[in-house]
């Protein structure tokens, strides 16, 4: 094996994943990125550039843009060390976000933990959703269901400036990393944190204009076969949805009947197949209209949406 000092990456049974440096080569955050970039994509991860230089950057404790304008600067042995342990345990299906411990969701950074799912993509049409119903509304009051890391409830309020929200969650862990997210964003004085299952917990409170979910979808038959960087690392009691994955849906559309207003909205992420059976299960309350399912821009549905009539 290469010393410590020309060896970013772990090497595996076959030896080196890439072939050895120069012997007068220096490990520059740029050669450090194309490597990385390399190695990781041989062991197929989806993304390995973007993974590469969000590790460095942490590491560096630089933002990713800073890498590019130090492109040259050579990498000491202690930071490359550090990378060095990420990138092996990256290789070995962790998670970026829990490796460095954050995660972008609507242009804003949330610290995540394996007590939160990691906020992903498709969850920003909730939030898009939620500012076209709210806009017209001059201080909404908003339930973010299943709050996990806090990144709808937060997005939301920094979005729609007098907007209040409950956000709730069965886990005391993830309504701590909520907190913090709330508070590293200035919006923590409009966000209540409340423990309990579903909204059974704020069945006291005033009725809500808007509720908005991403809860457990996937058939807990389907959770073994799940990508490992999901099924070994996330939380299951965030992906679990029941037999058929609607267990949740189905009784979240039941809780919220008494707790919207009027024309209030609900809003809930599905997965992929689920449009038209969520949709069945909204259809069976008459207190609800059913409005016309979100969809992404591929087409997917992405979010089923009732107005309370």
């Amino acid at each position: 094996m290469r010393p410590d000092t020309r060896d970013p990456a772990p090497t595996d049974d076959a030896g080196p994943a890439t072939p050895a440096p120069r012997p007068d080569a220096e490990w520059t955050i740029g050669r450090l990125i194309a490597w990385t970039a390399d190695y990781l994509k041989k062991r197929g991860a989806e993304s390995p550039r973007l993974d590469a230089e969000v590790m460095l950057a942490h590491v560096l404790d630089f933002e990713r843009v800073q890498l590019y304008t130090h492109y040259e600067d050579v990498v000491e042995d202690a930071p490359r060390a550090a990378y060095r342990d990420l990138v092996k345990r990256r290789a070995d299906g962790a998670p970026v976000a829990y490796l460095v411990g954050r995660k972008e969701f609507f242009s804003l950074r949330f610290d995540v933990s394996p007590a939160v799912l990691i906020p992903r993509p498709e969850t920003e049409y909730l939030v898009l959703g939620f500012v076209e119903a709210a806009k017209r509304l001059e201080s909404p009051r908003a339930a973010d269901v299943g709050t996990g890391s806090g990144c709808l409830a937060v997005a939301c309020a920094k979005q729609h400036a007098t907007a209040s929200f409950a956000a709730i969650d069965v886990s005391p862990d993830a309504l701590a990393v909520a907190r913090g997210n709330a508070e590293r964003h200035g919006v923590a004085d409009r966000i209540e944190f409340v423990q309990g299952d579903l909204l059974a917990a704020v069945a006291d409170r005033p009725p809500f204009d808007l509720i908005v979910s991403n809860p457990p979808y996937i058939p807990s038959g389907d959770l073994a076969g799940l990508e490992p960087n999901v099924r070994d690392y996330e939380p299951w009691l965030a992906l679990d949805g029941g037999a058929d994955g609607l267990e949740l849906i189905e009784r979240l559309a039941a809780q919220a009947i008494p707790l919207l207003k009027s024309g209030g909205r609900l809003m809930i992420e599905i997965g992929a197949g689920q449009d038209e059976a969520a949709r069945a299960i909204l259809s069976r309350h008459p207190e609800y209209q059913v409005l016309p399912t979100v969809r992404d821009l591929q087409g997917h549905p992405r979010v089923v949406h009732a107005a309370r009539v």
